[in-house]
């Protein structure tokens, strides 16, 4: 066996294991659990309420609930089980040559994410309580003091304003249908009601997050930064604001739901 194949026939015994396909199918639900605290916390917003409309927010209401500590750890483990799934997709590299690369970045981009989120369930679990804003500040300060340091954020803001757009196009364009064995009925019209729904809403609350970065940039003001939460606020602020909070809220929450559908029908 050479020295390439050896990571691939690992990944694939690895993807071959029923247990390890269960658990990660239980991560596309920590996710959905997420999404549907973050949207409920959004609308809480939308209302009018003082909730911190964000995925460290969701998880601090988990962690105030009775065995909290022990649904964290269980989600945690969950999203890093999703998160080698991905790496080992990555590794295996399926489908043509010429899209081979371009699923793998796709897969590992995910893999960090997952990671990410399971790492701030975590330090939530121990006690930690991260604040996704002042944390986008602090990172949008340190970069505007560096020389250069201006374009990077604003990279990184129209890097996610991107993200939030192609969001936007899979549920439009219902490719994330590609992804799942959709069944025919009902089941399958909510899969897509869902999908369609919570990509858009997730779309247009990361295109506000990459405008807040790139207004932070221009204006070299890391207080107009933020994430999630920050633009939610900023949603609020516009005319006809508490529905478009709303929107995003409701959307968010069948995001959540589709994930729970995806745990089930995803091709893994």
């Amino acid at each position: 066996m050479g020295i390439e194949e050896e990571p691939k026939q690992v990944a694939r015994t690895a993807e071959s294991a029923p247990a390890f396909e269960w658990l990660a199918r239980a991560g596309f639900v920590a996710i959905g659990v997420i999404h549907i605290l973050v949207g409920a916390l959004v609308l809480v917003l939308a209302f009018g309420g003082k909730a911190e409309g964000s995925q460290s927010g969701a998880l601090e209401a988990i962690a105030a609930a009775p065995a909290g500590f022990v649904v964290l750890w269980v989600l945690a483990i969950a999203l890093w089980c999703l998160a080698v799934w991905e790496v080992f997709d990555g590794v295996l590299g399926r489908g043509t040559a010429r899209h081979r690369w371009q699923r793998r970045v796709s897969d590992f981009s995910r893999a960090l994410v997952y990671l990410a989120f399971g790492g701030i369930a975590v330090a939530v679990a121990l006690g930690s309580r991260p604040n996704t804003d002042r944390s986008a500040k602090s990172l949008s300060g340190g970069l505007i003091a560096l020389p250069g340091g201006v374009f990077v954020l604003a990279a990184v803001g129209l890097g996610i304003g991107v993200a939030g757009i192609a969001f936007a196009v899979i549920g439009i364009r219902r490719s994330f249908r590609k992804k799942l064995t959709v069944p025919p009925g009902a089941p399958g019209t909510l899969i897509t009601a869902s999908g369609v729904v919570g990509y858009l809403a997730k779309g247009l609350a990361l295109v506000v997050v990459g405008i807040l970065l790139v207004v932070a940039a221009i204006t070299l003001d890391p207080k107009a930064a933020g994430g999630l939460d920050a633009a939610m606020s900023a949603l609020l602020a516009l005319p006809f604001g508490g529905l478009l909070t709303g929107g995003v809220g409701v959307g968010l929450v069948v995001y959540g739901l589709y994930c729970f559908l995806r745990a089930r029908y995803a091709k893994l």
